[in-house]
């Protein structure tokens, strides 16, 4: 097993990326390739409000951010449809990847609202 030195929370990041990137469930670690660029948007994306440690539900372990991910005043007129949440503090290790409809944000917010914490909403769910 892998040991840590650290006792500190992690933390997580979330980046949007362009309709043509591949980013799936072979990727293993953050890239600025690819990645949404745009008035109001920093490269590597948001940090991840990250106060729900990990837990378990029955069989189902389970862990989904604390608040929902967001930009604001954001212009990202090329057309993106995916969110990767990784890990900066551990060498920038991909967590998920997640994909919704292609978006396009003229001066305005975009948000990711989080489901429930729950075995069946989670946004990680292992079982």
């Amino acid at each position: 097993g892998v040991v840590r030195g650290a006792t500190t929370a992690d933390t997580f990041k979330a980046a949007l990326y362009l309709a043509s990137a591949t980013v799936n469930a072979s990727t293993t670690a953050y890239s600025a390739t690819n990645e949404v660029s745009g008035t109001g948007y920093t490269a590597g994306g948001a940090t991840v409000t990250n106060a729900t440690a990990p837990t378990t539900s029955g069989t189902t372990a389970i862990w989904t951010p604390s608040a929902s991910i967001a930009w604001t005043t954001v212009t990202l007129g090329t057309s993106f449809d995916a969110v990767l949440i990784y890990n900066s503090t551990q060498s920038n290790k991909a967590v998920s990847v997640h994909t919704f409809g292609a978006t396009t944000v003229t001066a305005g917010n975009f948000t990711l609202t989080m489901p429930a914490n729950d075995a069946s909403n989670a946004l990680l769910r292992i079982a």
